[in-house]
């Protein structure tokens, strides 16, 4: 992963944990690499579906700065009350998730008015030949992680309710970093 992350991802890992505040979900935490880049004074529960991805992210959550709970469960249907967290991160994940759409909406749920919801992943490039070639690999990188797509956070996002404060892309269009808050209720 470390060529991959400093050729595509870059400062993604950083950016998207050092905005995070008060109680934070991370929603795919695999093998913790995103726990040292953690504000201190926040608490975060990392969930993921894969025992043997929590099993190695255990060392990474035992050594680092803040408070750090490992839950096993799905994104699509997230085992947490409704409204319960401040800051939801999600990096390089939701291209990997059969069902994107539901995994979005439960972060919707899990969400407190006025929270964040902070996104990274790779998506279909803004350069027709990298699209192309993006396309041809889908069908090798499905082999290698059983599940992958090349995902649109941006309208996923829209689409369920949140409203976008920031967006932008680097890597050729190929990476998509997303900043969004779930409103509060209209009364």
């Amino acid at each position: 992963m470390r060529p991959y992350d400093r050729l595509l991802v870059g400062n993604g890992r950083s950016w998207a944990c050092s905005q995070a505040s008060g109680r934070v979900l991370e929603v795919a935490v695999g093998t913790g690499r995103n726990l040292p880049h953690y504000p201190v004074g926040t608490e975060v529960i990392g969930i993921d579906l894969s025992p043997r991805m929590l099993e190695r992210a255990r060392p990474r959550a035992a050594t680092s700065a803040t408070a750090v709970t490992l839950v096993e469960g799905a994104a699509a249907a997230l085992p947490f009350p409704d409204a319960c967290f401040d800051t939801v991160v999600c990096v390089l994940a939701l291209c990997c998730m059969s069902d994107d759409r539901a995994a979005v909406r439960e972060m919707h749920r899990v969400l407190r008015p006025g929270g964040h919801l902070l996104l990274l992943d790779h998506i279909p490039s803004t350069s027709f030949p990298v699209r192309v070639l993006q396309r041809l690999a889908v069908p090798v990188l499905r082999r290698l992680s059983s599940y992958y797509h090349l995902c649109r956070p941006l309208l996923l996002v829209e689409r369920t309710g949140f409203t976008v404060i920031r967006r932008e892309r680097y890597c050729l269009g190929m990476v998509e970093r997303l900043v969004v808050v779930k409103e509060p209720a209209r009364a």
